[in-house]
């Protein structure tokens, strides 16, 4: 699997970036995790929005969908312009109706529920769920693809039930919204304590750090994740490249 950070800000992008987006390939197939604000902008350096084969939805903030019917309406455009389109799926939990309808804009993305107790395949990827501890319906993601395996934590605070969904998962694309000094349970984020406990607990191979905060030294972040998490930690940047 390829991972590339196409944003990586929590709730709005730092100037001329982008909130979450994540494209992750792999035999081919190219699959984007979240579609936050400037994210269709920024993933025009990697791929095409017509290129795209897939997309999933951690849950409906507008700093993880804001650029959904930006997507809907590149590809339209396209279409107009003369190219053959596929209908393109877009994965969302279906707890919040309103949210979910609009996947599906006319044959151009068609809205599909994924079941939060099941597994789901997309192209070459299986993909298992956990709810998380988040003001509204958001779940986490244990993706696997040949014998790798990346989980992406969604927008959480802590949860026990972390450390099992993510045992020996080769990447753990980590939220990190707060410092460690800050106590992120309230807002439904993790802070860089939380981040590096979890890796540790789940003997995972390395740890990227996401959903960064606006304020504050970045660097601190994995400082203090490395208190807890003794193997490889990055910070999530636009353009970041891993290889799994």
């Amino acid at each position: 699997m390829k991972l590339t950070i196409v944003g990586c800000w929590g709730g709005y992008p730092k100037k001329n970036e982008a909130s979450t987006g994540y494209l992750l390939e792999h035999d081919g197939f190219r699959l984007l995790i979240d579609c936050g604000s400037s994210v269709l902008s920024k993933l025009q350096n990697f791929i095409a929005p017509e290129d795209l084969d897939a997309v999933i939805l951690s849950h409906y903030h507008p700093d993880h969908i804001a650029d959904i019917g930006v997507l809907q309406h590149a590809r339209l455009i396209q279409g107009f312009l003369g190219t053959n389109l596929p209908t393109l799926p877009i994965y969302g939990h279906s707890l919040n109706d309103r949210e979910f309808s609009k996947l599906t804009y006319k044959k151009v993305t068609k809205g599909i529920a994924y079941d939060p107790d099941g597994t789901l395949e997309i192209g070459p990827f299986t993909i298992r769920f956990l709810r998380t501890a988040h003001p509204v319906p958001c779940f986490a993601m244990r993706i696997e693809a040949g014998d790798k395996v990346l989980v992406f934590t969604g927008d959480t605070s802590f949860k026990d039930e972390f450390i099992p969904f993510s045992k020996n998962a080769d990447l753990l694309l980590c939220e990190c919204n707060f410092y460690g000094d800050r106590d992120g349970k309230g807002a439904g984020h993790m802070n860089s304590f939380d981040g590096g406990t979890l890796a540790t607990a789940a003997n995972v191979s390395g740890l990227v750090l996401t959903h960064l905060p606006h304020y504050g030294e970045l660097g601190q972040l994995v400082k203090e994740a490395s208190e807890r998490y003794t193997g490889p930690i990055r910070l999530a940047e636009e353009g970041l490249t891993i290889t799994i």
